[in-house]
């Protein structure tokens, strides 16, 4: 009797397990990340350099071909830190794009013996506990445990019609996922203004060399303590910054990456710009402004500020979010996470901000809003995450 069922003699977890325990960095299903280089981007912004070993080779490149099948630009990795014993989970932007060349390299000293390595780069701010170590104590050759890359702060949610200008926004440490994006963008010929809010101008140099050779690339560096880089005359983003940019506002797609304070002053900025008519806006072109809007995730946790302006931006109701399994129900007229906090309930979480994805389940029914998008989910099953969904009606889920 024939079969096309074939078992698995062996499993490669077993092979996994045996082969860890001979060389840490190899595996057969499990993308692993070996520390290889540091180097000083900034005073503040330190980068990482990784080699990526087998299975990461295998899932993201083309090794047939010789060709990269990464990563976009804007999207990061998760990385699982063990310090001390305990492993900590968090998320980093990639720098730049598969197969480039990163301006830093030339200079580096493991240029030579790692320019066969399969690499990747991220870029850390040291500002806590798990940073500190990466930028500051982690050997090299440490070895981490790396999710794939994922995220969709990417070129691929921008529209293409007529080639529509691009602005980037970022503020602080937020600038990591933009090298990626301005790059990629760059290439496709589009047009490309830069925003950047930090505390000394950052990377100063390298946005120069990119507006020499590129004519559709314009940059502003907004140092904080520095009111000579001020846009009109503020450190602080507002409606008269955007439009002294001199863009074709309703046209440009805006990605922001930054600070709770920096996103709200954005959104309060286009807002004025939509109330007021200001650049002679077309009315029916007013409200698309929040529309053109793209969040880097890392920049959304919710702050107090967002919770007091949730019910003003979604016109929120109180709904009841039902779960199916444990026969338990709550209201909720907030994110369904902290709804459910606020009413005893413990449902899975780890970021709190749609990045890690610990908290994602399955939708049977009812209707949610994500904050971050904006987006209205469909009334059947779906997967979503409770901590950046709100009920938009009664809602069932499989939890």
């Amino acid at each position: 009797m024939t079969s096309s069922y074939r078992p698995e003699i062996i499993q490669s977890a077993f092979v996994d397990f045996i082969g860890s325990h001979l060389s840490p960095f190899w595996s057969l299903t499990a993308p692993k990340l070996r520390l290889i280089a540091r180097q000083a981007l900034s005073d503040e912004l330190i980068a990482l350099q990784f080699e990526v070993n087998r299975a990461f080779k295998q899932r993201f490149f083309d090794t047939k071909k010789g060709q990269h099948s990464g990563w976009h630009g804007g999207q990061y990795i998760n990385l699982k830190i063990p310090i001390e014993g305990i492993y900590h989970q968090r998320s980093y932007s990639l720098v730049g794009l598969p197969k480039q060349d990163l301006w830093w390299t030339e200079s580096s000293k493991t240029t030579a013996k790692n320019k066969q390595r399969q690499t990747l780069t991220i870029a850390i701010k040291p500002q806590g506990e798990v940073s500190d170590y990466l930028t500051k104590h982690a050997a090299i050759g440490t070895i981490f445990d790396s999710s794939a890359p994922s995220g969709d702060f990417t070129l691929q949610q921008a529209s293409s019609a007529n080639q529509a200008p691009l602005l980037f926004i970022a503020g602080g440490s937020g600038i990591t996922p933009m090298l990626g994006l301005i790059t990629q963008a760059l290439a496709d010929k589009r047009q490309v203004t830069l925003v950047h809010y930090n505390r000394g101008a950052v990377l100063e140099n390298y946005w120069q060399q990119l507006k020499n050779e590129h004519a559709s690339f314009t940059y502003y560096l907004v140092d904080t303590q520095n009111p000579d880089s001020y846009l009109v005359g503020s450190r602080h983003l507002q409606a008269a910054s955007l439009l002294t940019l001199d863009l074709p506002l309703p046209e440009t797609q805006i990605f922001a990456c930054g600070s709770q304070a920096l996103l709200a002053s954005l959104y309060k900025a286009v807002d004025e710009i939509a109330a007021n008519s200001l650049g002679n806006l077309d009315s029916s072109k007013e409200s698309s402004l929040r529309e053109n809007i793209i969040i880097e995730r890392f920049g959304t946790a919710l702050s107090e500020l967002a919770l007091d302006t949730l019910d003003e931006q979604f016109d929120l109701a109180t709904h009841t979010v039902y779960l199916r399994q444990r026969q338990q129900q709550f209201s909720s007229d907030s994110t369904l996470l902290l709804s459910a906090e606020e009413a005893g309930i413990r449902l899975n979480y780890g970021c709190r901000q749609g990045i890690c994805q610990l908290c994602r389940c399955n939708k049977i029914s009812g209707v949610v809003k994500n904050i971050q998008t904006g987006k209205l989910s469909g009334d059947g099953h779906d997967s979503i995450q409770t901590c950046i969904n709100v009920a938009m009606s009664d809602v069932v889920l499989d939890i």
